[in-house]
């Protein structure tokens, strides 16, 4: 009965939330959904200091949800999946440098900053983490979160060149940040790559795992989506072909798993692969607005899903009044490294291409942190760095999801006025 409560208690708190903000506040329902998810979370707090017993039988099963599994096992391949099919592929090359540029290079940016300033954070407050260990809430914090800023910017009608360039650097650069972070959960594991552990720590080791994740993941994407399509032109049921894209985003993250490559990036270019063909295609699907209509519902729930758990499981966060400033402090941290690590390629890569400074902004302002970044801090090794972490994150990606995530509809639209379509 256990699954049985859990899931009861997840698609009903969901679904009420989800009324609620469809009928009264009617803000974006990733948004709405987290308010008054932080909002219930807020309540069982309540109940549970005047020693309710459904309040403590409430915690007791949000704890006992693996919120790490949930996200990597669960609904992330099926939600990037769903956005790569959503990119216009032949867009999405022409802009391949600009995207690759900032997946790897700004990632790799924000990972050093945030890691450098977190430590020299932590240092003024008497704190003695390694360095490892803060480099590895850079990479966590790092991955910028797609979807809630996606719907934004097709509601406010975003020259599609920028929405490509943003669509596809957050797709990437989750995949990227994901394996980054492996990279140096391995790292600390090993003691921060001392000589006892040999060659596996050194550059080319890590060198060698990084390709490994990352060229693997997307050769096994292309692969696995390479065979979905064969079987997608072969057979004209509307069933069989959302039966067959189902069991491609399955066998991504099961096969990656076992094989030990990106199964985000996996999801992402099996995605990239369907959508283009299918774009080349339109005959090789019986009903191409169908089609797209099943993945954009499964999109749609699951992120909902996903946010309303989110908002519970602040229930299982050890909150301090230290931890908490240093989540404050956090804040203009991680926006101030995401600025730097968007102006510096876009400097490099500004002698070839002209770039409006809105999409700058919304690269920016528009980099939200979500679930990702929470459920890799709840796979930081157990220990009081992981406890720090994971309120700093907490702050972070509530700050993030609610105050940049109700603003960017207002820079997007800006940038619509001042673009008409050219450049990005």
């Amino acid at each position: 009965m256990q699954i049985l409560d859990l899931a009861t208690l997840l698609v009903c708190v969901t679904a009420a939330l989800a009324f609620v903000n469809a009928r009264y506040w009617k803000l974006p329902a990733s948004i709405g959904v987290t308010v008054g998810g932080l909002g219930v979370s807020l309540i069982i707090f309540a109940l549970v200091s005047l020693d309710v017993p459904f309040a403590r039988e409430a915690v007791a099963l949000v704890r006992g949800i693996e919120f790490s599994d949930f996200v990597f096992q669960g609904v992330l391949s099926f939600l990037l999946f769903a956005g790569a099919l959503g990119v216009n592929s032949q867009a999405l090359w022409g802009l391949r440098g600009p995207v690759l540029t900032f997946a790897l290079l700004s990632t790799a940016i924000s990972i050093a900053l945030v890691g450098g300033a977190t430590y020299a954070l932590l240092g003024l407050f008497g704190l003695d983490v390694p360095l490892v260990y803060c480099l590895l809430f850079g990479a966590l914090i790092s991955p910028t979160d797609p979807v809630a800023v996606l719907g934004m910017l097709k509601q406010a009608g975003v020259p599609k060149r920028i929405e490509t360039l943003v669509a596809g650097e957050s797709l990437f650069n989750d995949g990227v940040g994901v394996v980054a972070f492996a990279v140096l959960a391995g790292i600390a594991a090993a003691g921060g790559g001392g000589e006892a552990h040999g060659p596996a720590m050194s550059a080319g080791g890590v060198a060698l795992f990084f390709a490994q994740e990352a060229l693997g993941g997307l050769a096994l994407g292309l692969f696995l989506g390479w065979l979905g399509w064969l079987a997608l032109r072969s057979v004209s049921d509307f069933v069989v072909e959302v039966l067959v894209t189902l069991s491609v985003v399955l066998a991504c993250t099961a096969v990656a798993a076992n094989l030990h490559v990106s199964a985000p990036l996996a999801a992402v270019a099996a995605g990239l692969l369907i959508g283009s063909l299918a774009d080349r295609r339109p005959a090789g699907l019986s009903s191409r607005e169908r089609f797209e209509g099943f993945w954009h519902l499964a999109d749609e729930l699951l992120n909902i899903f996903l946010f309303a758990l989110l908002a519970l499981e602040v229930v299982v966060v050890r909150f301090s009044a230290q931890s908490l400033l240093l989540g404050l402090i956090a804040i203009p941290l991680v926006l101030l490294s995401r600025t730097i690590s968007v102006q510096l390629p876009v400097t490099l890569l500004g002698r070839r291409r002209d770039f409006n400074p809105y999409t700058r902004r919304l690269m920016i302002w528009g980099g939200l942190r979500g679930a990702i970044s929470v459920a890799l801090a709840f796979t930081v090794p157990a220990g009081p760095e992981r406890d720090l972490f994971l309120v700093m994150t907490y702050v972070v990606v509530v700050f993030s999801i609610i105050v940049q995530g109700l603003t960017v509809g207002r820079l997007a639209a800006r940038a619509v006025d001042s673009n008409g379509g050219g450049a990005a």
